[in-house]
């Protein structure tokens, strides 16, 4: 009924480029389809079987007679066709229009490979942007108010499950704003400080993957400077030996002969295991190549013994003329040359230069050498003379096979089919493999082929065949040679890496006795020893060393243009402000190295100390550090992003709930999306109101209870006790409603405890300070909790969402997750800013008995209707 519409909808959404280059050639198809037809009937004949009798007659006679006769035949079409146009007959005319129709229809199937390609793009582009909005739309339109209020998830959620793992990095404006700041310093000491949980570790880490050579170090909890600085410098040596690709020592508690032995077994081993390759081929290419290298020497043994004495007789004669001193200028060219090559030892350009000149012109030379080998094949007689007698058949049977061959090797080496695979019940079968072993059996059998076939038996007998094979083999590996590279002699850095790990990880023990006496009936002599032992070394040492090695290795690293990252995370588990202050003031030595740069995450006091620089405030912080970077809590759009990335199927409403519920901290952002994933699961439930309530009333009942335990520790008494028994009610109703249809009584309780302001609760001035303190921070998260209950929990959030901002900032939603963080600094702020978010969406001021919606939950719950 609606299809026309739908259709001009769509049509008219996708309309573009793609749309005009169709109708253009759709167009271009019809009036060639219109001339060829109008050639068509100005002829009496039928243009195709005119147009198809020429060419079938060469074909015919093609087949039967010959090249030579088919193109007298068409010589004499020509001359045929020639004469008719000279005498003007019917025929002619006939056969004019009918070749132009024929000409014609060319020209209509060109247009109509035009049309095609314009129709998949046309095509392409009408489902993307015409159909698939549209039918969004129509769907949307269908599911009525709040479509994005189903919650169906889809795929995997790895992201979620796993928060550290690699690949799921979203970009945030803290990120952008530590690159600014990397971009314009050459070195310098950056805090990076933030609530926790709001994703500070992940930036660090991030930091240091752009980085080219760092490393995240963490703070231990309870610190000491000079075990730190150690673990630090461990660690620097390790990552650096590493990157320049050479294996840190192992300290294994072996005595050395057993460690000696132990290299040797694995050495041994590989060398066990190349040979068992080596040696089997080499001794086979020896055994095929040998009678052609006896034929060769046989052939050219004089005239190379002839060469070789010649140039030996030459050489020393030269020597005896030059040691007789009957030439002086070449003496003098001698020196030169031995000088020359000593001053080379510190700078050895000489043997610089042959290499470069061994690079460049070995493989040309490897090349020419195996083409040479190849083409031989070409001007050998008796070859030439066999390969006419070889069939066309076998030369079709064998190009197929190498064809096959070729294909299949190539793609068992290819990496877009590695992970390409066919899974069979609980088998996963995997595309290289197969590849690999079909072009193995392939190879096999062209090679069988060749030799069991007697015409191309007689090719490859030929006696010159092994010879022209180690030519190809000896040019593609000196072609191949030209890229090995002799391993260069260890760095400097990494044997002081190695010795420094030595010193810092071992106690060294050096003893010697010198024993002296007389061997008769009385033994006279002495006896002397001596020991020497390291001493561990202490923290300016430490300090100092740790100084030295990190700054040579970021000037060898800076002029290689690469950048140096170390990053300490974890500052802020050292408890309070003043344990993290006096840790930068310990670790404050290290900092300010030339050409490095050094990320430590802060808490958020530590932070604002450094801000405070300049006032009449000074500590540790304002010589520590250059910059600092706030990390604030992630926006509702980021949120959305962050979601997207790591999981398939959350909607803009799901992100909504778990920003609000997390505050826009990452880590609980991430454990709060992966709630709802488990929620949806547990109850087979789509319906946001529903996921929404369940993970609410989950995280109030957890938090009250926690409250409770910690009000357990306080005094009570007869008097105050009721307000544990508030508690009590309250944590029995979250337990006693598993389902909203009938939770008006706990939706009253909790409202009567969310409502009640502090200075109004009974028996609130019988009890301490910290228990009064306690009860404001969980009444107030339970009326936050209240608030989003009444907000997420509820039909129709798109329109109460337009209607809320519309009243005014406090509306939007982005306020509800700045009340969850408001919680973490004050409940009395806390409530004040939760009022005004009430108040924009229209909520009760105080606790009332909702009949109605009561009665609506009801009739909407999942699981009584």
């Amino acid at each position: 009924m609606y299809t026309h519409i739908y259709r001009t909808a769509a049509y008219t959404q996708a309309d573009g480029a793609e749309r005009t280059e169709y109708d253009q050639a759709l167009v271009g198809l019809e009036r060639a389809r219109a001339r060829q037809q109008a050639a068509a009937d100005e002829s009496e004949w039928k243009w195709q079987i005119a147009c198809g009798l020429l060419p079938a007659v060469i074909l015919t006679v093609l087949i039967t007679s010959g090249f030579l006769a088919s193109l007298i035949v068409l010589l004499t079409g020509a001359l045929l066709t020639f004469a008719l146009f000279w005498a003007g007959t019917t025929v002619w005319f006939n056969l004019r229009y009918s070749l132009l129709a024929g000409a014609l229809g060319i020209s209509c199937a060109v247009a109509r490979i035009e049309l095609g390609i314009r129709a998949m793009a046309w095509g392409t582009t009408l489902h993307e942007d015409g159909v698939v909005p549209v039918m969004d739309g129509m769907i949307r339109h269908l599911m009525g108010e709040d479509p994005d209020s189903l919650f169906i998830p889809n795929g995997t959620s790895k992201g979620l499950r796993a928060p550290r793992a690699p690949g799921f990095i979203v970009p945030t404006e803290a990120m952008e704003q530590l690159q600014r700041k990397l971009s314009h310093l050459d070195e310098g000491t950056i805090a990076v400080c933030g609530p926790r949980g709001v994703g500070k570790s992940t930036l660090l880490e991030h930091a240091v993957d752009q980085a080219d050579f760092g490393f995240v170090a963490q703070a231990p909890a309870t610190y000491a400077p000079q075990d730190f600085l150690i673990s630090l410098s461990v660690r620097l040596c390790q990552d650096y030996m590493e990157y320049e690709d050479y294996p840190a020592p192992e300290f294994a508690r072996l005595s050395p002969f057993h460690r000696t032995l132990k290299s040797a077994r694995r050495r041994l081993k590989a060398l066990a295991r190349w040979s068992s390759f080596a040696l089997p081929a080499a001794a086979l290419l020896v055994l095929g190549v040998s009678p052609s290298g006896r034929s060769l020497y046989g052939q050219y043994k004089d005239s190379a013994s002839d060469f070789v004495g010649t140039a030996a007789d030459a050489s020393w004669n030269w020597v005896r003329t030059v040691w007789g001193g009957n030439a002086a200028v070449t003496s003098v060219v001698v020196i030169i040359a031995g000088i020359t090559w000593w001053l080379s030892r510190h700078d050895p350009w000489i043997p610089r230069n042959l290499g470069r000149l061994w690079a460049r012109f070995s493989p040309l030379v490897g090349a020419l050498i195996a083409i040479a080998s190849l083409c031989s094949v070409a001007i050998d007689p008796r070859l030439r003379q066999l390969a006419p007698q070889v069939p066309a058949t076998t030369f079709l049977a064998a190009g197929i096979l190498f064809v096959t061959w070729f294909y299949a090797l190539a793609a068992s080496q290819s990496e877009r089919l590695a992970a390409a695979h066919l899974d069979l019940g609980h088998r996963r079968i995997y595309a290289g493999p197969v590849c690999r072993f079909f072009a193995t059996f392939l190879g096999i059998y062209l090679l069988y082929y060749l030799v069991t076939t007697p015409s191309t038996h007689a090719l490859l007998a030929d006696p010159q065949n092994p010879l022209r094979l180690a030519g190809m083999v000896i040019g593609i590996l000196l072609a191949r040679a030209a890229g090995w590279r002799p391993r260069p002699a260890k760095p400097h850095l990494v044997t002081r890496c190695e010795n420094h790990l030595y010193r810092l990880q071992t106690i060294q023990t050096t003893t010697n006795t010198l024993t002296n006496s007389t061997a008769q009936i009385t033994t006279l002599g002495s006896s002397h020893a001596t020991s020497i032992s390291t001493v561990p070394p202490n923290f300016p040492a430490l300090v100092e060393e740790f100084r030295d090695l990190l700054t040579d290795i970021a000037d060898t690293l800076a002029r290689r243009k690469k950048r140096v990252l170390i990053a300490i995370d974890e500052v802020d588990r050292l408890g309070s402000d003043a344990q993290a202050l006096a840790f930068l003031a310990e670790i404050k030595a290290i900092l300010g190295i030339r050409h490095v740069y050094y990320l430590i995450s802060v808490a958020e006091d530590v932070g604002a100390a450094f801000v405070r620089r300049g006032l009449p405030h000074r500590d540790v912080t304002d010589s520590s550090l250059d910059d600092i970077i706030h990390v604030e809590a992630c926006t509702l759009t980021e949120a959305k992003t962050i979601l997207d990335e790591r999981s398939d199927g959350h909607t803009p409403h799901t992100a909504l709930l778990a920003h609000s519920l997390s505050g826009g901290l990452l880590r609980d952002l991430l454990r709060y999306g992966l709630q709802i994933e488990e929620i949806q699961a547990k109850t087979r439930i789509h319906e946001l109101p529903h996921i929404a309530r369940e993970l609410i009333l989950e995280e109030l009942s957890e938090t009250l209870a926690g409250f409770r335990t910690l009000l357990g520790k306080q005094q009570w008494t007869q008097d105050t006790s009721g307000i544990l028994s508030d508690f009590r009610t309250l944590c029995g109703h979250l337990k006693a409603s598993p389902c909203g249809c009938d939770d008006a009584p706990l939706r009253q309780a909790l409202a009567e405890f969310a409502h009640q302001p502090s200075d109004t609760r009974p028996s609130h001035d019988g009890i301490t300070d910290n228990a009064r303190q306690l009860v404001d921070e969980a009444a107030a998260y339970s009326y936050f909790s209240l608030t989003l209950l009444e907000i997420l929990a509820a039909p129709g959030l798109d329109r109460r969402s337009e209607d809320a901002a519309a009243q005014g900032p406090y509306g939007t939603h982005e306020q509800l997750a700045e009340a969850r963080l408001e919680l973490t600094i004050s409940p009395y702020s806390a409530r004040t800013l939760i009022t005004h978010i009430r108040k924009a969406w229209s909520l009760n001021d105080g606790p009332q008995t909702d009949i109605i919606g009561s009665m609506l939950r009801r009739h909407s719950c999942p699981l009584h209707t």
